[in-house]
């Protein structure tokens, strides 16, 4: 096992005295622009800015009307440490890159959120010391890129560590009382009944802490999910869960509750197509929900065939469909009107093989960057890997590089 490196002082990191308190909320507003409305940060579809074929931002707003992203994931370094860093490998602190795509949308009047976790990776609450620590990791990144907006993305397997959640949920309270007006979701896993029993204790912990987000969203795919109807079933199942845990009424519950879904195939081959997505839009906007997301533009374009063979991948949908057809949904739920022209569909080009590299072996371990051959393609590791046979999914270790 590797060894991990301590977080820094809670109090010297935070800033917990008046004067560290004044100094964050300094920092949090030297680097940023005018901040968007609340409704657009909770219209936000996710993008990896560094991974999975990342589309131009700027092109996807000028096809939508899309103002905001949410950038995707701030976690853990891989040799451990408690410090931020992009999907665990490029440190926060040195960033050029996501800054330029920051810098990209902002110009063209747009902003955006971060979102830190995720399904992959060592999450900072995970192994930063207390939340106190945890808070002071994520407070750079909110001070690095001026943020107005910030996402929890708490789901398997850090969510089944009590002590991770604890962590995470106390220095989401922390960001939001030193980060004035600083928008805060929280989003979880989904299941038929609203969410699990890890969900459930998640949610707990956020009432003990007295920690109230502008939203808790639940995910309701890859759980045996069958189109809209499971889907909004599941959403009224967790405004109830909302209901019993905090002591809301109804609307208050909705008030403070989100959806993000997975547009086109999922990961366990459930199909999301525009229908479901309309289907769904049209109860969030009628129960006044807070959010209405969707993982990822990364995906929101057409496949080769549309179909993908019956597989899912991290750069298009697997559904028929014209380029951006998905971004359209959080336009509207932000209350804006997306073009009328439609675009004409870009598909993910057909890779040219080339030469395999050497195979994959199920007892090597794997760092990220190491490229194998499987299955007549070629994979490049994204973090540290022994054992995980490569396929093409967003969550896994392994980044499909086309066939060899």
């Amino acid at each position: 096992m590797r060894r991990l490196r301590a977080c820094l002082g809670a109090a010297a990191a935070v800033g917990l005295t008046a004067a560290g308190t004044t100094a964050l909320t300094a920092g949090h507003a030297s680097g940023a622009t005018a901040a968007l409305s609340n409704r657009w940060y909770a219209a936000a579809p996710y993008l990896m800015p560094l991974d999975n074929d990342p589309p131009d931002p700027a092109a996807i707003m000028d096809a939508t009307g899309l103002k905001a992203f949410q950038l995707a994931f701030v976690l853990a370094p891989n040799g451990g440490g408690c410090s931020p860093t992009w999907g665990g490998t490029a440190p926060v602190s040195s960033d050029t890159a996501v800054q330029s795509v920051i810098n990209t949308i902002r110009g063209k009047g747009g902003d955006v959120s971060v979102s830190i976790g995720g399904y992959g990776g060592t999450k900072l609450g995970q192994v930063c010391s207390d939340a106190a620590a945890t808070a002071a990791a994520y407070q750079q990144v909110i001070t690095k890129y001026g943020l107005h907006a910030i996402d929890f993305d708490l789901e398997e397997p850090e969510y089944e560590n009590t002590a991770a959640i604890k962590n995470e949920i106390g220095a989401a309270k922390i960001l939001q009382q030193n980060n004035p007006g600083l928008y805060v979701s929280v989003t979880t896993a989904g299941t038929a009944d609203g969410t699990g029993w890890f969900g459930k204790q998640m949610l707990l912990e956020a009432k003990s802490q007295g920690f109230t987000p502008n939203n808790f969203s639940i995910m309701p795919f890859d759980g045996g999910f069958n189109g809209a109807a499971s889907q909004t079933s599941a959403l009224t199942n967790f405004n109830s869960i909302l209901q019993s845990t905090f002591g809301w009424d109804q609307a208050t519950a909705y008030a403070h509750e989100g959806f993000s879904g997975m547009n086109g195939r999922s990961d366990t081959g459930e199909i999301f197509t525009q229908a479901d997505f309309q289907t769904v839009l049209d109860y969030a906007t009628s129960h006044n929900m807070d959010r209405f997301t969707f993982w990822s533009l990364n995906r929101d374009r057409q496949c080769t065939p549309p179909d993908n063979g019956g597989r899912t991948s991290g750069t298009c949908s697997s559904v028929a469909q014209n380029s951006w057809d998905f971004a359209k949904y959080s336009v509207k739920f932000a209350g804006a009107t997306p073009p009328d022209s439609t675009p004409t569909p870009t598909p993910t080009p057909t890779p040219t093989p080339t030469a395999c590299k050497s195979a994959w072996s199920s007892s090597a371990v794997y760092t990220s960057g190491d490229e194998v051959s499987y299955n007549k393609h070629n994979w490049k590791a994204k973090w540290w890997t022994q054992n995980e046979t490569p396929a093409a999914t967003d969550w896994g270790p392994w980044q499909d590089e086309g066939a060899c």
